[in-house]
């Protein structure tokens, strides 16, 4: 029997990768999104239908007979809410691959009751920013149930942003009045100073880098949406950094490109500490298979939890990083 996934928002960098993956894993993809000509351009050969967050009437339409819909578009801070809403009036679960931090607090604090009283799977935040971290997270606790310090390092050969990235980073300055914002003393702050400098001992081969501490990403929500911890900590090599600031940077190119990664998981609890690094390519090739694996997991009920959950919480972490050891490679040191 043929199982539909709708990807929203299918014609942007991220969701052509999420279309390709789906169709290698035997789903069949429906593609969605705001434009019809763009929608047929980019997949001559699928169903597609246009739908508008603004009209929640095609959204209704575009879900009708999915198994699941996987959100793509941003800025989130736009649609994660009325796709949402739509997954839960078409009673199946939802997936995006915001690494919008306010957009992902929104998703957790406005969607969660009603959920979970549908019994409805909804994971945001499954991609290379957020999901990944979350799973590494609760794989290096093990049994741990609590933890003093989460820190994730992000050490990028380079970083060219789609047009989607550049637009999200706005919305969310704007939300939080150019302040920057990190999660420290069990709670979000919102800080007007500047970012800290250091060094990061990367695994080999990237080895000892300058990063930008409390470089804040999508970690600080997912990670303390499910775990008892009062520091979590992003960092971002300052090459990375810069790629991202400057305004003329080339977007990526069409398919995967060159650029290569490690994420970098250390966690402290007393006097003990434990690591766990991943090394790969692509930061946006490497989501599809991440939210392509979470919506599989979900539809054959391999899952923890009910409602909104982040990965580490409504998946087996280390089962779920094994699963995809064929894009994500274990750094030693």
């Amino acid at each position: 029997m043929e199982t539909t996934v709708v990807v929203f928002g299918a014609y942007g960098h991220t969701g052509r990768f999420v279309v390709a993956e789906l169709a290698a894993r035997g789903f069949v993809p429906l593609p969605s999104g705001r434009s019809a000509d763009k929608l047929a351009a980019a997949f001559p050969g699928l169903d597609t239908r246009a739908a508008s967050v603004d009209d929640p009437a095609s959204l209704d339409r575009a879900l009708a007979g999915a198994a699941a819909v996987i959100n793509c578009a941003g800025p989130f801070a736009v649609t994660a809410g009325p796709v949402l809403e739509a997954a839960l009036r078409a009673g199946i679960p939802y997936v995006d691959v915001a690494a919008e931090i306010e957009a992902n607090l929104d998703t957790f604090a406005r969607h969660a009751d009603r959920a979970r009283e549908a019994g409805i799977a909804v994971v945001p935040a499954m991609a290379f920013y957020g999901g990944l971290g979350d799973l590494l997270v609760t794989a290096a606790m093990d049994d741990w149930t609590a933890a003093d310090e989460v820190h994730v390092a992000y050490g990028l050969s380079s970083w060219h942003p789609t047009a989607g990235t550049r637009e999200a980073g706005a919305v969310s300055r704007e939300r939080r009045g150019g302040k920057r914002i990190r999660y420290a003393g069990g709670k979000i702050e919102y800080r007007d100073d500047a970012l800290p400098t250091l060094d990061w001992d990367f695994p080999e081969p990237l080895g000892t880098r300058p990063v930008l501490g409390e470089f804040s990403m999508a970690d600080i929500v997912t990670v303390p949406s499910h775990l008892p911890v009062r520091e979590v900590r992003t960092y971002m090599t300052t090459n990375a950094a810069a790629d991202l600031s400057t305004s003329d940077s080339a977007p990526p190119a069409d398919g995967p490109s060159d650029q290569t990664f490690v994420v970098d998981v250390l966690v402290r609890y007393g006097g003990d500490e434990r690591r766990v690094s991943v090394s790969g390519q692509d930061i946006y090739a490497v989501s599809a298979p991440l939210a392509v694996e979470a919506v599989q997991r979900i539809l054959n009920g391999q899952t923890r939890a009910v409602g909104v959950a982040s990965a580490g919480k409504m998946f087996d972490a280390p089962d779920f990083l094994d699963a995809l050891s064929g894009v994500l490679k274990s750094a030693g040191r």
